[in-house]
């Protein structure tokens, strides 16, 4: 007996979205369901005071691969800015990502060959031929003036570990310039939604029937009748009823503020790296769409303990936690007509075009299957 849609896709985050839009086009009958009373997922953004605000967080798209960025371009207008995060210590101003203007300012030096030396002979003193943490691998890569003022803090912030128990992975992606070029990322497109994330979602998911404020475990044998295949978007373990134990996250909690000036920070993002401080960063969120309203909103960042029930937002990927999720993912193998993707239910920090890439890929595969 003929089901009632070809896919149920249990999340309207970014995944999801993507992968029911793309299935809608070929003819394919998609139904979206999402316990949260708003699409998007995390990258939810919605207007307060004039102002698009990034509900959970900052969310600077930036990708190299032109067939993401072509496609999100059929949903949205992007605007051209750039990602130029400052980082406060101590009163203090650097720039981010670790470039010229962040050594200048550091050692008060002006050419690439003297920071070179500076770091290079602060490497040499503390050199670990094979780190074992992130201290140890913070240190060779940058040493340990930027390490202990610009790292330290705001990693064990992020973490809730001492960066000698955490492992040295987390740093490595770590962008250190001999350049005076402020941006943060490489990507060769970068922009924000002109119009919001929301709305870009909002604009992918024209047409399919979506489903808010339903949880899919609260009637998963009535969901699970009615679409021939789902795609579940959700943490992988709460899939299994945690049989094995449960995949552990760090958190963050937001603390959102109209303030009635123009500027408050005159910069999109800025870094509190001092461990003293509670908050990671403050957001402003007028700057990330270069507006002019005669009122601010700003967003300081707190990372936290993740408990069940909270909303994950970064997987611990240790040895630990990545030895459970082997344990679920060999489960997954063996449910019929169910496809695990994104974030929560593959236990990977993904960014954005990352995400959509996997959509578009596991889309792909899906419509060659449906040919054969």
């Amino acid at each position: 007996m003929k089901k009632e849609y070809d896919y149920l896709v249990v999340g309207a985050g970014l995944f999801g979205t993507v992968f029911a839009e793309r299935m809608t086009s070929i003819g394919k009958k998609c139904l979206v369901i999402d316990k949260k009373d708003h699409i998007g997922g995390h990258i939810y953004s919605k207007k307060i005071e004039g102002i698009e605000v990034h509900i959970y967080g900052a969310h600077i798209f930036h990708t190299s691969n032109k067939v993401v960025w072509d496609y999100v371009n059929k949903f949205a207008s992007f605007n051209n800015y750039i990602n130029s995060p400052l980082a406060i210590y101590k009163d203090e101003i650097y720039n981010l990502p670790f470039n010229m203007n962040t050594f200048s300012k550091m050692w008060g030096i002006q050419k690439p060959h003297e920071a070179l030396e500076i770091i290079e002979s602060q490497r040499k003193e503390f050199w670990v031929q094979e780190p074992k943490n992130l201290e140890e691998q913070a240190i060779n890569l940058v040493g340990t003036d930027i390490y202990e003022k610009l790292i330290k803090g705001y990693t064990e912030k992020q973490w809730g570990m001492k960066t000698t128990d955490l492992p040295p992975f987390i740093i490595k992606r770590l962008p250190v310039r001999f350049t005076y070029n402020n941006n943060y990322f490489n990507d060769t497109y970068q922009g924000i939604p002109k119009s919001g994330y929301t709305d870009m979602v909002k604009n992918m998911l024209e047409g399919i029937e979506t489903r808010l404020k339903c949880n899919y475990f609260d009637n998963k044998d009535l969901y699970d009748n009615l679409a021939d295949k789902i795609v579940f978007t959700g943490p992988i373990d709460r899939y299994f009823n945690f049989c094995n134990g449960n995949l552990e996250y760090r958190a963050l909690k937001f603390e959102h503020e109209v303030l009635n000036i123009s500027n408050f920070q005159g910069n999109a993002v800025v870094n509190f790296t001092e461990s003293k401080i509670p908050f990671t960063r403050i957001l402003e969120h007028k700057h990330f769409d270069f507006g002019k309203q005669e009122k601010t909103i700003i967003t300081r960042e707190f990372p936290s303990d993740w408990k069940l029930g909270d909303d994950p937002y970064y997987p611990i990927n240790d040895e630990k936690n990545n030895q459970l999720y082997n344990k679920y993912k060999q489960l997954s193998k063996k449910e019929q007509n169910v496809i695990f993707g994104g974030r929560l239910a593959e236990y990977k920090y993904y960014d954005m075009h990352q995400v959509i890439d996997s959509a578009l890929s596991l889309a792909n595969k899906e419509s060659i299957l449906n040919e054969e």
